[in-house]
């Protein structure tokens, strides 16, 4: 039997005719209390009309009844860890005669674990520069900048332009904002609009299109040429504070530069600590599922391509793109994606394993700091979030979630780490 032929089985399954003779009679006698025949009371209907009238759906009733029941009860007297729905095929059911019909489904892999410790990963500590340190420190500092309404007078290089836009044409639905911020001849300000709005001073109102690049971040406007009007409401300059230890204390808890350099230093280390050990757990995993082979059921292939799908679905909800519009082509979806949601669900398989051979699991207090950190976030009483998460199954994701995490830690923690070079 080959691999892919071990986790597909097939069951050939008979009901005892008394059984379907009593669940026949059962239905029927559901149908008799409910209809209504001319000429006869409710409830009074012969039985033998009512297996003539209703046939079909007696036999549907019957059949949705007692195969689930027969197969679910024969799998597990086999031993068999079904996953996904089975395939019902070759349903024979006759009055008087036992129902049979074949199953073919699939159960869920027996992994056998390889190496997973010491497993060697590009790894090393990352390093933080005082160049890393100032450029940090300049991104809090114009964060700190106050805006200072001038004069009115015409736009120039510099300046920051306060508008109302509202588009003319070239997107559906219209885009109106009665305030937006840009800086001429700014890096993140497209050229249309330093060139359209340098000279225009307060009162000042201008028609022009922009081109929208194929990559730009918004999905609605990426590639798009929209005609927008502009009416400027004010020209503001920014004035940013300087680096003292004035500012550090405005800052946060610190008494001086020195320590707000420090503080910075050190959070730029744990930002990059944790974004390289995130990548060398990947590639661990990566590791992983290339030293252990074995086959991976369809059902589960099926799920993680629909889950990506949703997510996707869901980030061009967040961008303003309505979902319903978006054509989907599942059987190429599931060609395209097939190899990498094979990839997702073995590794997803293989943590999971290691996770049972190591008795690694979640812990009541870890679930319910998680919860009260949800309920500290989202600004609502940790009761009404924890009963959120128990009606959605939403508690036993997070505590998924946080064995995964667990187990990642514990795979890095005993990996050979090699520096890259």
């Amino acid at each position: 039997m080959s691999d892919a032929q071990s986790i597909k089985h097939t069951l050939e399954v008979t009901v005892p005719a008394s059984e379907v003779a009593s669940e026949t009679a059962r239905v029927v006698d559901d149908i008799r209390k409910k209809a209504r025949l001319p000429g006869f009371r409710p409830g009074k209907v012969p039985p033998d009309l009512i297996r003539r009238r209703w046939d079909s759906e007696i036999r549907k009733e019957v059949v949705e009844k007692l195969v689930p029941k027969h197969f679910f009860q024969r799998a597990e007297e086999q031993g068999f860890a079904v996953v996904g729905t089975p395939n019902i095929s070759d349903v024979h059911f006759q009055e008087g005669e036992p129902l049979s019909f074949k199953a073919e489904f699939e159960v869920a892999p027996q992994i056998e674990l390889g190496e997973y410790k010491g497993v060697a990963v590009p790894y090393q500590d990352p390093v933080v520069t005082d160049e890393d340190v100032a450029k940090r420190l300049e991104m809090i500092r114009e964060q700190k900048a106050q805006f200072v309404n001038l004069d009115p007078r015409p736009a120039a290089a510099g300046d920051y332009v306060v508008v109302s836009l509202e588009s003319l044409s070239g997107i559906q639905p219209p885009v109106k904002q009665d305030e937006v911020v840009l800086e001429i001849g700014g890096e993140d300000t497209l050229a249309a609009f330093t060139e359209n709005l340098t000279g225009a001073a307060p009162g000042d109102e201008r028609e022009f299109d922009v081109t929208y690049p194929e990559d730009f971040g918004q999905a609605k406007l990426a590639g798009k040429t929209i005609r927008f009007r502009a009416n400027v409401k004010a020209i503001r300059r920014k004035d940013l504070p300087e680096l003292n230890d004035e500012f550090a204390q405005e800052v946060g808890d610190y008494k001086n530069m020195e320590e707000l350099r420090e503080a910075v230093r050190a959070s730029i280390f744990a930002e990059r600590q944790f974004f390289a050990q995130q990548e060398a757990k990947n590639k661990l995993v990566d590791k992983l599922v290339e030293t252990h082979d074995f086959p991976v059921p369809d059902a589960y292939v099926e799920r993680q391509v629909e889950l990506q799908v949703e997510r996707h679905l869901q980030s061009l909800a967040a961008e303003g793109v309505d979902p319903r519009t978006v054509k989907l082509d599942w059987k190429k979806i599931m060609e395209s994606q097939r190899g990498k949601a094979v990839q997702e669900v073995k590794a997803s398989l293989l943590i999971n394993r290691v996770a049972e051979v190591e008795n690694i699991h979640t812990t009541q207090e870890e679930l319910d700091r998680e919860v009260q950190r949800m309920a500290r976030q989202e600004r609502e009483p940790v009761a009404a979030v924890r009963k959120r998460l128990e009606k959605d199954d939403g508690l036993r994701r997070i505590a998924s979630r946080i064995r995964t995490e667990k187990t990642l830690n514990f795979l890095f923690e005993h990996a050979r780490k090699e520096a890259q070079t």
